[in-house]
This record gives structure tokens, C-alpha cells and sequence, in this order.
């Protein structure tokens, strides 16, 4: 039993690398489509759709460190020369294909590895090293584009694998000569014949430039919504907000998530004061589509959560109250049809006519109807953790 490849056999390393990637594939396609496709309405299917999304992530993992392995062997062993030297097309196809392959290999693992470290979502890789990557940072955009790449490159590592098939079968069926049982066995055949590598390295790195630069000729890394987020009417306002933030935190399946809505006004009447008591009024409209969160972003949207379809805006109105130590927001919150009582605590730090405000509340989601079929608070947290942060400046009095 040869361990190392020789030029007219695989050894015994090579062979079984080999087998296991392809065993690999054989699963992850089908998991991976199974996770995507699995419904998540009721605690139940969450609870499948995020275990069989957690087993692809982890396997996935794992088949990166055993392609890698497999490339870099394959980089420093002899290649078993080709059988039919003289079908020159043949030939370099063949070799295009696997050059093909080698780069799916790692990058459809690599891509989505990226694109759940780059978010915050449920389904974690499981292991014991974390779910971050080295230099990725938490953001929308990239986990969009690696996600985008991921998506691609299983089209064709799909469509360079049934090639790959196809040719071994080829050479099974048609041919009758040792190429699978090379494979396979380690049959030796063949006799000593130059490759094609830089030609074929070539039409590989062509390929791979079509597809990935096709998607994006055709905006599929736009993180442009599908759906237009709302426009809201500029808010009349004695204070304008300069800059601001109004984000939000919940746990799921054990993970914090955070998101943040990027479109919403703030109409404010305040005047400063020295003793505790009203001090003004505040009206905040939020554009719902706006809000990004993590990798749950599209299904947070629909009717079993906030319903954005039917309630594109939520509107919290409040009085202003001067407290001894800092300031309180006493309204109601209207969101997804449902009207409840809200108290939001903040900071004001005033200087002349700016002010800067730091504000925190919790919200409990089953309050609005949010969520209402996942009563399970490990699997969907229950409190919603509300953030407000803006700078704003006095308008200019007539």
C-alpha cells in the first residue's frame, strides 16, 4: 500500500482525501438546501430548521480543513498522467475541472464560514472555539456578499462536480480503461506524460470570473432592499436631530442579536429646566423595513413578527419629565396595530442649544403580538432591549 502518488497511481493519502470531500459534498448539499428550505413558524420547526442549519455550519467547517489539506497534497505530489495524452481537449478539460473544483472546495466552506461570523443570528457553529472569524468584522454588507458568493459557488461546484461524474463515468462506460479504479483502488496505468496545469489553472480562473462577476453585474451584492422602505415626512421639530442611533438587543437560541433601524424622525419641544416636572414633548415615527438584524433581517419582516407589510411604521409619543438625577420619556408606543404604555429613562447632557441624549428600555415582545407562536424564551427571548442614542441642535428661533 503506497501512501504518496506516483506518476501512474493516487496513493493511499490521496485517494482517501479524495473520498472523504466527496462523501462531504454528498451531504452538505442536500443538508444545507434542507436547513434553507425547513419552515420555522412554531418552536418546533425553529428548533429543527436552526439544529440542521448548526450540523451544515459545522460540517462545513470541517470539510474546509480536510479540502485544504487535500490541496495543499495534491500541490506537492506527483500527478498521475493522463490516459489518452493524445485527446488533447479531453485532456485539458478534465484538468480545468479540477483546477475548477480544487477552488470550490475552498471557497463555498470559506464564503459561508464569513458570512456567519460577519452577522449575528441563531444556528452556531458547533464547537468550542467561538463563532468569530480572525479580521471579519460584524457587518450586513460583507455577511451579504460572502453569502452571495456561497450561493454562486455551490451553482458551480454543482455544475463542475456533474462534469467531474460525467467523466468518470465516460471513462468507466465508454472507454473501459482505469480511471475510477486508479482512483479507487490505486490502480496503476498510464504512462509519464506532461500536464496542462497553467492552461487549465487559466480556463479555471476565467471560470470562476464569470460566475462571480456576473453576480455582480447583475447586483446580486447590492444590499439595496427588495422592498422600499417607507419614506417618512420630514417631522417638524424645535430640536434637529443631528445624529442618531435607535437600536435594539434579544437573545435567540442562546445568542445576542443586535439591530438597528436606519430610517426614522423625531419631532421634539423642550425647554430646559432647574426642578423635577414636565420639561417637553417628543413624537418618534420609525419606518419598520428599515431595521436590519442580523441574519434574521427578511424574517423578522413578516406577519408572525412585526408585520411590516401591514404596519410599516411604528410611532412612540411621550412627555417629557424632568427627574432629581436624569430625565424620563412617559408615553405609548404604537407598534403592529398594538397601543401600550412605554417609560424611557435617559441621560441630557446640554450645551447651550446642543444636547446629546443616551436613553435605554425593554419591551416585552409578546405585548405587541411579536412572535407569538415561539413561546419558548430560550429559543426567542421575551424582553427586547431598546437603545436610543442622538446629538440634536436647537432650530434657530424667528
Amino acid at each position: 500500500m503506497t501512501l504518496t502518488n506516483s506518476p501512474r497511481r493516487y496513493g493511499t493519502i490521496a485517494r482517501s482525501l479524495h473520498w472523504i470531500t466527496a462523501t462531504g459534498i454528498l451531504v452538505m448539499f442536500p443538508l444545507g438546501w434542507a436547513a434553507h428550505l425547513a419552515p420555522w413558524q412554531t418552536e418546533a420547526e425553529l428548533a429543527l430548521k436552526a439544529q440542521l442549519f448548526s450540523i451544515h455550519k459545522t460540517l462545513g467547517v470541517a470539510l474546509i480543513l480536510v479540502a485544504l489539506l487535500r490541496v495543499l497534497w495534491a500541490l506537492s505530489q506527483p500527478r498521475p498522467a493522463p490516459l489518452h495524452p493524445g485527446r488533447r481537449i479531453e485532456t485539458l478539460l478534465a484538468e480545468t475541472v479540477h483546477w475548477a473544483l480544487y477552488a470550490a472546495l475552498i471557497l463555498v466552506p470559506l464564503s459561508g464560514w464569513i458570512a456567519h461570523a460577519a452577522t449575528t443570528g441563531f444556528a452556531p457553529i458547533l464547537w468550542l472555539f467561538g463563532q468569530d472569524l480572525p479580521f471579519v468584522p460584524k457587518s450586513d454588507a460583507l455577511a451579504h456578499g460572502a453569502a452571495t458568493v456561497h450561493l454562486l459557488s455551490q451553482w458551480l461546484l454543482a455544475a463542475v462536480l456533474g462534469l467531474h461524474v460525467a467523466g468518470a463515468v465516460k471513462h468507466a462506460v465508454i472507454d473501459r480503461d482505469a480511471t475510477l479504479a486508479r482512483m479507487w483502488r490505486g490502480t496503476p496505468a498510464g504512462q509519464p506524460a506532461p500536464h496542462r496545469g497553467l492552461a487549465a489553472m487559466a480556463l479555471a480562473l476565467a471560470l470562476w470570473g464569470v460566475v462571480l462577476g456576473g453576480g455582480a453585474a447583475a447586483g446580486l451584492y447590492s444590499t439595496d432592499r427588495p422592498d422600499p422602505v417607507p419614506a417618512l415626512a420630514a417631522a417638524p421639530s424645535d430640536w434637529q436631530v443631528t445624529e442618531g442611533a435607535l437600536a435594539l438587543r434579544l437573545r435567540q437560541m442562546g445568542r445576542e442579536i443586535e439591530g438597528e433601524f436606519s430610517s426614522w424622525t423625531a419631532a421634539i419641544t423642550f425647554e430646559p429646566r432647574d426642578s423635577e416636572g414636565p420639561a417637553g414633548e417628543v413624537t418618534v415615527v420609525i419606518a419598520i423595513p428599515s431595521l436590519t438584524l442580523g441574519s434574521v433581517s427578511q424574517q423578522a419582516m413578516g406577519a408572525d413578527f412585526f408585520a411590516a407589510d401591514s404596519f410599516p411604521t411604528a410611532t412612540f409619543t411621550a412627555t417629557l419629565l424632568r427627574r432629581a438625577e436624569d430625565y424620563l420619556a412617559r408615553g405609548t408606543l404604537s407598534l403592529r396595530g398594538v397601543e401600550q404604555p412605554l417609560d424611557l429613562p435617559f441621560t441630557l447632557r446640554l450645551d447651550g442649544d446642543k444636547a446629546v441624549m443616551l436613553g435605554s428600555t425593554v419591551i416585552d415582545r409578546r405585548s405587541f403580538g411579536i412572535g407569538e407562536t415561539m413561546s419558548d424564551g430560550d429559543q426567542l427571548g421575551f424582553e427586547v432591549a431598546v437603545d436610543v442614542a442622538l446629538s440634536a441642535t436647537r432650530a434657530p428661533r424667528p
